[in-house]
């Protein structure tokens, strides 16, 4: 039931439909809001508020709420985690005056508010204010700038400090942002973000307040790949005209850490399908070039970027039912920009007639900004081509431009009907459920970090956290499949080639573990060959399912992953450097009806051999219960059928 107070109190509430989550609102003196679960308080009365050229919306408001609402939705989900899922929450408007008001929703895993303006003339926004209160002494899990210099422009890749927030770095960290508020986990993301820049949080004593990059008032460009950057901001963060709804600030709350890589707030709260059909869509595999460095071993050819290593990738997709080979940075003058003119070594124009006889998708790498200053014409181009879309990257930044731009981009791309992989980008705000043809995302310290990383970052440790915290935002293009693997004592970071942190068994994992219905094979070609049964087994997997569980896990520790695909199960887990042993338990299975397994786990000596592993094929029901060891960085994967 809604709670709300009367009139003259000072505080408003909206309350989950379960009765749980209770979202306050405070006018008194600045508008404030605080978060409860069953009665204990999560995140305290925190300032919030937008401070245009004009006014300031939050100090010294008088709330006057609407009218409750709950509703149901049962949203759909093209290659999403699921196939579609339902919300429920409760739903009311506050009018601040000024011709501003604030939207708050109370669901039963978490609360999302937003601004609202029905301003007619131009809006300038100088600041946003967000202190999210939660207590100086609680744990929080936060990702920050990699750039000390200009700390709003990176890639948006980095590992995660565990620390208290008042001992925290004075750095801005990306969203999102986890807090451990005792009864709860508390994250903090957002969604339906439209021309207006992505929120940074940087931890404050108690707080963790936003921080926003200003509105770009001067471009220059890096004398390599043509990529812009802002070289000067201006004094305000964004501007618009007209009336406008600004994003959504969403607080997801979870009680087990199981809950946390399917939570669907991000998904739920961004705007629905504008592009209609999506029949043309195709999610899939995608043979990577970059990651293993052109490597080919006993061919008779000179390997590199050109056409007899690309063809020797499209064969290699077409022997394997891999949908996709990239043509990544290369295959164009990167340095001056000139995407309309691929360079003559990889003999552009019959290397797509090769692809399509064999029924392989060409995707194309671009920079951003390269493809915005000509987009239209880019896009029919390639388009016409046969391309099946773009692997973007480079974007580096969440300022409003940046974000306008890939709107634009998202967009030209669905009219041409073209896909995209997002790389060198803000963390996911929902633009994948606007856009289905936005497949992946990078904003992850993904996979490619194992060519030049240290030891200190402990990608073990890192992969058992992200689909926590980064995975509820949307997919990544972790760019998984190492066949080359390293333990603990052995990994070393080589740039020509890499080897993955973990065992082989933790690789298999990830393309059940992780939700990317566009994902790449990084190894080379004539390594997975050498390594059929394992090439065989990653290859015969789906990339987007119908139902994800998380069936056991700890953030930072360990996850055991399950997805069905009509009528075939996928488990996987994956845990840290520690070694651990797990009894899985098949009671998801129909009664009364026996599956056959597969099994990969690590081989006995994995934690000498990070390349050693063990395939068994076992019969299971819904009464079977298993017990699987893996190796420190280790995992498994099975499929049953």
């Amino acid at each position: 039931m809604l709670g709300m107070s009367t009139m003259q109190a000072k505080k408003q509430t909206v309350t989950s439909p379960n009765g749980r989550i209770v979202a306050t609102l405070d006018d008194k003196d600045h508008l404030t809001l605080s978060v409860s679960l069953d009665g204990e308080t999560l995140m305290k009365p925190s300032k919030i508020g937008i401070t245009t050229t004009k006014k300031e919306i939050g100090n010294k408001v008088s709330l006057k709420a609407g009218k409750s609402q709950q509703r149901k939705d049962t949203i759909t989900a093209p290659f999403y985690r699921q196939k579609s899922f339902n919300v429920s929450y409760t739903e009311n408007t506050f009018d601040l005056g000024n011709r501003f008001s604030i939207v708050v929703r109370a669901y039963n895993d978490g609360v999302a508010y937003r601004f609202a303006t029905t301003e007619t003339a131009e809006t300038v926004v100088k600041k946003e204010t967000a202190a999210y209160n939660f207590g100086k002494e609680r744990t929080a899990w936060l990702s920050y700038t990699t750039n000390d210099e200009k700390p709003y422009a990176m890639a948006f890749q980095n590992i995660y400090d565990v620390t208290t927030l008042d001992t925290a770095e004075s750095k801005i960290a990306f969203l999102p942002a986890t807090v451990d508020c005792g009864k709860a986990k508390m994250t903090l993301l957002e969604s339906d973000v439209w021309n207006y820049p992505c929120m940074f949080v940087k931890a404050d004593g108690d707080c963790l307040k936003a921080d926003i990059a200003p509105y770009p008032k001067k471009m220059e460009y890096y004398p390599w790949r043509h990529m812009s950057y802002v070289a000067e901001g201006e004094d305000y963060i964004a501007k618009s005209t007209g009336a406008r709804n600004y994003p959504w600030r969403i607080m997801a709350v979870t009680e087990k850490d199981t809950e946390m890589p399917v939570n669907n707030l991000v998904y739920a709260l961004a705007t629905p399908n504008k592009i209609g059909d999506t029949s043309w869509i195709r999610p899939g595999k995608v043979a990577w070039d970059w990651w293993n460095d052109w490597n080919l071993r006993g061919v008779d050819f000179e390997t590199g970027i050109n056409y007899d290593t690309y063809k020797y990738y499209i064969d290699f997709a077409s022997k394997n039912g891999i949908e996709y080979v990239v043509l990544d940075e290369g295959w164009y003058n990167s340095k001056e920009g000139d995407i309309m003119n691929p360079i003559e070594a990889i003999q552009f124009e019959k290397l797509l007639q090769y692809a399509k006889s064999k029924n392989v998708g060409i995707v194309l790498w671009a920079v951003f900004n390269v493809m915005d200053e000509n987009l239209e014409t880019i896009c029919k181009h390639y388009a016409a081509k046969g391309i099946k879309g773009f692997k973007v990257d480079f974007m580096d930044r969440n300022d409003q431009t940046a974000v306008e731009m890939v709107e634009r981009l998202a967009d030209c791309c669905a009219k041409n009907h073209l896909l995209l992989d997002l790389h060198g980008i803000y963390t996911p705000v929902g633009l994948n459920r606007t856009y289905p043809n936005v497949l992946n995302y990078e904003s992850v310290f993904g996979m490619e970090e194992s060519r030049w990383t240290t030891p200190d970052h402990d990608m073990p440790l890192y992969d058992v956290t992200f689909p926590y915290t980064r995975m509820m935002a949307g997919q990544v293009d972790f760019t998984p499949g190492a066949m080359r693997n390293g333990t603990k004592n052995d990994w070393k970071a080589i740039y020509t080639k890499p080897i993955s942190m973990g065992t082989r068994c933790h690789q298999l994992a990830c393309y059940i573990v992780q939700d990317s219905p566009f994902t790449m094979l990084a190894d080379t070609p004539t390594n997975y060959e050498r390594e059929t049964e394992c090439t065989n087994f990653i290859c015969g997997l789906p990339v987007v399912f119908d139902a994800t569980k998380i069936l056991q896990g700890e953030m930072g520790k360990y996850i055991v992953t399950l997805r069905k695909k009509g009528q075939k199960w996928y488990m996987a887990g994956q845990t840290n450097w520690d070694g651990r042993e797990v009894e899985l338990s098949f009671d998801f299975l129909p009664k009364g009806k026996t599956y056959n397994v597969t099994l990969f786990k690590d081989g006995v000596n994995a934690g000498h051999d990070a390349e050693d592993y063990k395939v068994e094929h076992l019969k299971v029901n819904k009464d079977s219960k298993i017990t699987v060891k893996m190796a420190s960085g280790g995992g498994f994967a099975m499929t049953m059928e």
